[in-house]
């Protein structure tokens, strides 16, 4: 079939050229919107690797440093934690827009079939532009970037923390010696290490309760964009 006998085929869109034209330029400027919040949120996980890397560095310097910058790190990296989740509820929303004209625009158009201008897929984003909400909580995206990123920085300062302690400033011969050497001034060195158990069950906990969360809403939603 010759180029000319496939354009006669293809079937012609209810919409006019000067709406194809805006709905192209909305998907561009969806696509760029997503690609910045996306940045910035590279760039949350960026500090928090940064910071980690210079805890490590500082506990690690020298047999007598404190291991404290590692206790400090853990907290510093909640609070990253928890800018990210904000940031990726905005990342969210954009990149859910972008992704529901692909999915009931372009390709129905790539595919060769027709796209009505009054489609759900129309309603959606409409109503989406007129009231904008965020489509994820921010506990269930606090679980997403934990589950991708945050897990593994977080897993990462528990091991040098114990192992600090473990091999500064000479190997570890009694469990007293762990208490002892956790101390923080008057805090005794077993408050300080039940604290970071709970503060690691805690995060692994979360992990999976959002987890959890995630798959019950995909299973109960009533939108494509509450999907992403």
């Amino acid at each position: 079939m010759s180029q000319k006998d496939q354009e006669q085929d293809w079937p012609k869109q209810d919409m006019e050229s000067g709406t194809l034209t805006a709905l192209a330029h909305l998907y561009r400027a969806e696509v760029f919107r997503s690609t910045h919040w996306r940045t910035r949120l590279d760039n949350t996980t960026n500090w928090a690797v940064v910071t980690t890397g210079i805890a490590l560095s500082a506990t690690f310097s020298n047999k007598e440093a404190s291991p404290l910058p590692m206790v400090l790190v853990g907290l510093l990296v909640t609070v990253f934690l928890i800018f990210e989740a904000r940031r990726y509820r905005y990342y969210n929303m954009f990149r859910a827009r972008a992704r529901l004209m692909e999915t009931d625009f372009y390709a129905p158009i790539l595919a060769g079939g027709k796209v009505p201008m009054r489609g759900s897929w129309a309603t959606m984003l409409s109503d989406d532009y007129e009231m904008p909400h965020y489509h994820i909580s921010l506990v269930r995206a606090a679980g997403r970037r934990l589950r991708s990123n945050y897990s593994w920085i977080l897993a990462i300062q528990a091991v040098a923390y114990y192992g600090k302690l473990a091999i500064h400033p000479v190997p570890l011969t009694s469990l007293a010696d762990v208490f002892q050497r956790a101390a923080i001034g008057p805090i005794p060195g077993w408050t300080v290490m039940l604290a970071g158990l709970v503060f690691h069950t805690s995060w692994v906990v979360f992990a999976i309760v959002t987890l959890r969360l995630d798959k019950l809403y995909r299973e109960k939603r009533r939108s494509p964009m509450q999907s992403i």
